[in-house]
């Protein structure tokens, strides 16, 4: 089978390996499409992320779908969670899986994610998607599950007013979760400072960030501290700000005096919660949540290095590898 391992910073080559057989608890995936996350760009650019970082040769990707290859399961269209808990340690069994602190995750650290032709990957960590969800846009469901968290942790109010900043796909999946009714919000703003992505947010139903603009909730999603400055500017006093964006350097430093002077909660978004894939196909499924035209650009896995560099330029919006 083909795999596509990150060597080094920008370093990402192609090799012909074995294909692996599922052990006990496992399924062996033929893998359809790879979704490549601003996380895979901090890989592919640093060589690691949040102080993790790469001491072997790894296979990014874990925004996947795929089909079971063999058992009696064969033929079925998944599309998987990427986090495996350990289930034993104090924080999974007070139910919080996406904090463990032991936790493994595809194309992070020494667990090999998605860019590969086959994959094996723990059964009950897949769930099945219907025909209503095409390839693709099944590599957009883990992302909406973490917008569906990060719209969990803000406590929005019925009829609030949210602000999100950054409007890449996770940032536009926020608002497309709002628009559908996810926390009852009312008026969704937004805040991008690039045209394509500034123009699709608006098409999904928010309006820009005006001068004088106050909102109760604000979900940052750029991983940039000028856009958890904007976040915290627009928000009123004793607001609640959730920052889901993954910053490049290990740090995040925001304007303390502000922040103090509004009393704010500043809240942090790790993943999502283990309901929450399931919560994301429902949604889709009954056409509550359309994710078309998220999806702009498409690669063979033979031609990944041109989907990092799309991804590097942050062209158009989500890219998907289809291995």
């Amino acid at each position: 089978m083909t795999v596509a391992r990150l060597h080094a910073p920008a370093d990402l080559r192609l090799h012909d390996e074995a294909t692996p057989l599922a052990r006990d608890g496992h399924a062996l995936l033929r893998i359809t499409s790879v979704g490549l996350c601003g996380s895979d760009r901090h890989w592919f650019e640093a060589g690691g992320i949040g102080g993790t970082t790469l001491d072997e040769p790894l296979v990014l990707g874990h925004e996947f779908a795929g089909v079971i290859a063999t058992g009696p399961d064969a033929g079925q269209r998944v599309v998987a969670e990427p986090a495996i808990p350990c289930r034993v340690c104090t924080t999974c069994r007070d139910g919080r899986t996406e904090l463990c602190p032991t936790a493994g995750f595809a194309g992070y650290g020494g667990t090999d994610g998605a860019l590969r032709t086959y994959a094996t990957w723990p059964a009950e960590l897949l769930s099945g998607i219907p025909d209503t969800i095409g390839d693709d846009e099944a590599t957009l469901l883990e992302p909406l599950g973490i917008a569906l968290h990060a719209i969990d942790l803000a406590a929005v109010a019925p009829g609030a007013r949210v602000a999100v900043v950054g409007a890449g796909p996770i940032g536009q999946l926020v608002i497309r979760a709002l628009q559908a009714g996810v926390g009852g919000a009312g008026e969704v703003l937004v805040e991008e400072p690039l045209p394509h992505r500034s123009d699709a947010a608006q098409a999904a139903g928010a309006r820009p960030v005006r001068l004088g603009d106050e909102a109760d909730v604000a979900i940052e999603c750029a991983g940039e501290n000028a856009a958890v400055d904007a976040a915290i500017d627009v928000v009123r006093p004793g607001g609640r700000v959730v920052l889901v964006g993954i910053p490049d350097q290990d740090h995040t430093t925001v304007t303390a005096s502000v922040a103090r002077r509004k009393g704010l909660t500043l809240q942090w978004c790790r993943r999502m919660r283990p309901s929450d894939l399931g919560r994301a196909i429902a949604l889709v499924d009954r056409g509550a949540l359309t994710l078309d035209g998220l999806v702009s650009h498409t690669f063979a896995l033979a031609d990944v290095g041109s989907a990092f560099s799309v991804l590097m330029a942050r062209e158009g919006h989500k890219v998907v590898v289809r291995p």
